[in-house]
């Protein structure tokens, strides 16, 4: 059998990413031995910046006891013409049972995988996905709500370039949850609707009803002038500030993948906010990681079940 891996949440059935989030909240309850990946050696390959996420992942990595390399871009082969393929077969003839990725390019964990006699774990891939974002927003949720089902949760912003919107609203679309996307045609055009998604351009018209609110970053580096010709004018219209505090549930939370952009998605009222779960956020990431590793190496019991029914 193939070793799993963990590209987008599209990887996993809605069960899974209940087991996996389940794992997490236990972890996060009781530190768990520090043998669970025992003898285990995880790469983790970062070819973008990274805070939140890489030290996040390599302090989940040793709190399940993982042997780890971090191999700088610099320091891979890849600049030098070698393959993916090529870098794949080296690293697994070399005992590496797990790759963690981060790459600007979309797609890439996928031609990873596909050469990897291992497990790769997608740390975010261009526009394209960011399945363990996802995972610790679900968290997060669970753990402010207890249940996902029937939450009404809202992603405001950049949702065209942002994998973190495509792995969420898979996520929450799983575990049945209501989702509204919002913002400005140029980064939310109608073509992004989705089964089970709602589009609106009115923010104001949303924050009464919703419960959770998530605000995505605006990515300069990535956006066009022609695509958001005015921060000014995004600001006005989508910016989270006093007043549209005030027209939150009383026990609404607001939510924000970092790094955020003072002054444009949000305002410093809203870190006085009650409900800002940004530290949970960031706090609850080293748990997912935990499960993620764990339950790639050592199997999970919703799939364990399913091959025992399929034997018997």
């Amino acid at each position: 059998m193939a070793a799993r891996s963990l590209l987008d949440l599209d990887d996993l059935s809605s069960a899974e990413i209940t087991e996996l989030l389940a794992r997490a909240r236990a972890f996060h309850a009781a530190p768990p031995p520090r043998t669970l990946l025992r003898d285990v050696c995880v790469v983790n390959l970062f070819f973008e910046a990274s805070t939140r996420t890489y030290t996040s992942f390599a302090i989940a990595e040793a709190r399940v006891g993982a042997d780890v390399v971090a191999l700088p871009p610099g320091a891979s082969s890849l600049g030098k013409g070698e393959t993916i393929a090529d870098t794949a077969l080296t690293l697994a003839a070399m005992g590496v049972r797990a790759i963690v990725t981060r790459h600007p390019e979309s797609g890439f964990p996928y031609r990873l995988a596909e050469s990897f006699d291992g497990h790769v774990i997608n740390a975010g891939d261009g526009r394209h996905a960011h399945p363990t974002q996802a995972l610790l927003d679900l968290l997060t949720l669970q753990m402010e709500f207890g249940t996902i089902a029937g939450l009404r949760v809202a992603l405001v912003g950049d949702i065209l370039h942002s994998r973190v919107a495509r792995s969420n609203v898979f996520g929450l679309c799983a575990l049945g949850a209501e989702v509204t996307l919002v913002g400005p045609p140029t980064l939310l055009p109608d073509a992004m609707v989705c089964a089970g998604v709602r589009i609106e351009r009115n923010l104001d018209r949303v924050l009464p009803e919703a419960d959770a609110l998530m605000l995505l970053r605006i990515q300069r580096e990535r956006i066009a002038s022609a695509v958001l010709p005015s921060l000014e004018d995004y600001a006005r219209n989508y910016r989270l500030d006093a007043r549209r505090l005030a027209m939150l549930r009383p026990k609404a939370i607001v939510m924000h993948p970092g790094p955020y952009n003072r002054g444009v998605e949000l305002t410093e009222d809203v870190f006085a906010f009650p409900g800002w779960r940004y530290a949970q956020q960031v706090s609850h990431g080293v748990y997912v990681r935990m499960a993620v590793l764990d339950l790639l190496v050592n199997g999970f019991e919703s799939a364990r079940g399913a091959e025992r029914v399929r034997s018997a």
